[in-house]
């Protein structure tokens, strides 16, 4: 009989360690929302898996398609546009018309196709 007092006390302190435990635990959050499986999956280098965009040619864009440019305002659209024709795109910054900080930005984005 003695011995079963001690296994229930040893069990009765068991389980409050237990409960002990997993009160100090810290309080988990509400639930919320189910997370998508989209955001669930590891990032992806948005470089490669951007949808491909058709490039903007220096020699044929008008002024609203140059101005969706990163760094180029309606002032060096019209510069672009004035100094067709471009044989290659690194001419914006050789004559001038953008910084060599904006080319870097846009250079993915533009082409100065040659008329045939």
């Amino acid at each position: 009989m003695r011995t079963l007092k001690l296994f229930i006390t040893a069990l009765a302190m068991a389980l409050a360690g237990t409960a002990f435990a997993q009160k100090a635990d810290a309080p988990k959050a509400a639930p919320s929302a189910p997370v998508p499986a989209a955001a669930k999956e590891a990032p992806r280098d948005t470089a490669k898996d951007a949808p491909k965009t058709e490039l903007i040619d220096l020699n044929t864009a008008d002024e609203k398609a140059l101005m969706t440019l990163k760094g180029v305002g309606d002032v060096t659209a019209k510069k672009i546009i004035k100094g067709r024709p471009y044989v290659g795109k690194d001419e914006l910054v050789k004559k001038k018309i953008v910084s060599e900080k904006v080319y870097a930005e846009i250079k993915d984005q533009i082409v100065a196709k040659q008329k045939k």
